[in-house]
């Protein structure tokens, strides 16, 4: 039996039009679709599928819960992005062991970070 495979998550929002939005502007998916009454977005070979439930708040109660990790080229470049969009950082752009990271508040309260690894840190992966 082969191991399974993660392919797409989906995340609830109260304003599933406004977060979409938010992490178009924010990360530039590869692919931005809507199908099925989803805001579909591809990062890489990873889906993000973007829909509204009655079930949930406007605001993450708990974002460290879930975070998503977006591993980029230019962290400076999505960090400027980010902030251009008026977004909260729980963690600004900062350099850590030769690595950026950072961590932005999306519009429902996710915390979503920004790595931008060293060759060294992508070999020690």
């Amino acid at each position: 039996m082969t191991s399974p495979t993660l392919g797409s998550m989906l995340l609830s929002s109260a304003d599933p039009q406004r977060l979409r939005d938010w992490y178009v502007a924010a990360l530039e998916p590869a692919e931005n679709n809507e199908g099925n009454g989803y805001r579909i977005l591809k990062f890489g070979e990873f889906h993000v599928l973007i829909d509204s439930r009655a079930d949930i708040g406007d605001k993450n109660p708990e974002p460290g819960r879930v975070i998503f990790n977006f591993h980029v080229d230019d962290a400076r470049a999505v960090a400027a992005r980010i902030d251009g969009l008026g977004s909260t950082w729980l963690a600004e752009l900062e350099d850590r062991d030769g690595g950026l990271f950072a961590t932005a508040i999306d519009p429902d309260g996710n915390y979503v970070q920004i790595i931008q690894l060293s060759e060294e840190q992508k070999k020690a992966m």
